[in-house]
């Protein structure tokens, strides 16, 4: 788990869960993992896997580029996949 991102709008965290498929092959390493997106205002979250989270991961990479995004620009990336998220936050 690694915290990429928290704003006052937003938190994006990273998983990252290895996987060993030992059947086919012993040595070889699967990862599988995604991001939770977590909507401080909505007080809803996100978990993304898969495709989805390719392409959100595809996103961040070309909003960087070759500068530094403002937060307001990532705010605004980040919120189009945090609108889907229908898990309301509670806290134990």
């Amino acid at each position: 788990m690694h915290m990429l991102y928290n704003s006052d709008s937003f938190i994006v965290v990273q998983f990252d869960v290895p996987l060993t498929e030992a059947e086919t092959d012993p040595g070889r390493q699967l990862n599988r993992g995604g991001f939770e997106i977590v909507d401080k205002f909505a007080r809803r979250e996100i978990f993304i896997e898969g495709a989805l989270a390719e392409s959100f991961q595809q996103g961040v990479q070309a909003l960087m580029g070759d500068r530094q995004p403002s937060e307001d620009e990532l705010d605004d990336f980040i919120e189009r996949y945090a609108s889907m998220g229908q898990q309301p936050v509670v806290m134990h």
